[in-house]
C-alpha cells in the first residue's frame, strides 16, 4: 500500500471525527470556540488510533486489503 492510501485514510477519518466531535460539543450548548478546540484536539488522536489499528490489521493479513481491481503480486 502506498503512502497516499494511508494519508487519504487518515484525513478522511480526521475530517469525519472533527465534524462529529465539534458538532456534538456545540449541540451540548458549548461555545463554538470550545467545540472547535475539542474537535481539533480529539480528531487527530482518533484518526491516529484508527490508522494504527488499520496498519496492525494490514500487517497481520495484507491479502485482505488487496482490492479486486489492483494487480496481485
Amino acid at each position: 500500500m502506498s503512502y497516499k492510501f494511508w494519508l487519504v485514510r487518515f484525513f478522511l477519518v480526521f475530517a469525519a471525527a472533527f465534524i462529529v466531535i465539534a458538532g456534538a460539543q456545540y449541540l451540548k450548548s458549548h461555545s463554538m470556540i470550545f467545540a472547535l478546540t475539542q474537535g481539533a484536539i480529539w480528531a487527530p488522536i482518533t484518526a491516529a488510533i484508527y490508522l494504527a489499528v488499520l496498519i496492525y490489521k494490514f500487517r497481520k493479513n495484507p491479502v485482505c486489503f488487496i482490492k479486486d481491481d489492483e494487480p496481485k503480486h
